[in-house]
């Protein structure tokens, strides 16, 4: 998950995980500040109580997009591309193989299968044009199609409305939300949706090779 500084991206996956836990979660810290909550590049698996087991994704989050710092456009590059180890954290030095746990030849396992983008429909027009920039050259060089929020996302960054998923995260509540969660729910089908799109072409492309 990527966007701007304090649009939601750790708590979309708080929310996410509150609803499979079917109670309020918080093993991602989220809040407001000048600068990014998330300092480190994490992987979090999610936990069914009813399966008794890890369900087979993970939703990755990252630290905030701004004008000048990290994550640079070639860090993301590297992160989608599997090289990036959980945990990670970002620092103005650019990630190269010299860093500690950098995965020379990641598995698909380890790469990155959607990218969704997260904005805060309230704030969206106070986001400076350079910053949109970047997540257009970001959209650029991945080739993905961006999934979240508003029409005004749509025509900023010329994707089509029916990918962009207005959800609303956890913030007061004490309980789960049968209508928070189903937003997000929706929003996590289409990101899994997506995923198993890729998965799908990656695996003809392999019988490809191989025939």
């Amino acid at each position: 998950m990527l966007g701007p500084i304090g649009t939601g991206k750790s708590s979309f996956f708080n929310t996410i995980n509150s609803t499979f836990q079917e109670r309020i979660a918080k093993r991602s810290m989220s809040g407001s500040d000048i600068s990014s909550m998330t300092k480190k590049y994490r992987e979090y698996p999610i936990w069914s109580p009813r399966n008794d087991s890890e369900l087979n994704f993970r939703l990755c989050d990252t630290c905030g997009i701004v004008v000048n710092g990290p994550p640079d456009l070639a860090d993301l590059d590297q992160l989608v591309e599997g090289h990036v180890p959980d945990g990670y954290e970002f620092s103005e030095k650019l990630i190269d193989k010299n860093i500690k746990g950098f995965i020379s030849n990641p598995a698909l396992q380890d790469k990155v299968h959607c990218v969704a983008y997260v904005f805060a429909a309230n704030s969206l027009k106070t986001i400076d044009e350079i910053t949109w920039f970047k997540l257009n050259e970001l959209q650029r060089r991945l080739h993905i199609r961006v999934k979240e929020a508003v029409d005004f996302v749509s025509q900023k960054l010329n994707v089509d409305p029916g990918d962009v998923m207005p959800i609303k995260n956890y913030e007061s509540e004490s309980m789960v939300n049968n209508t928070i969660s189903s937003l997000a729910m929706q929003a996590l089908d289409r990101m899994l949706g997506y995923a198993s799109d890729y998965m799908e072409n990656k695996h003809h492309l392999m019988q490809q090779t191989q025939s």
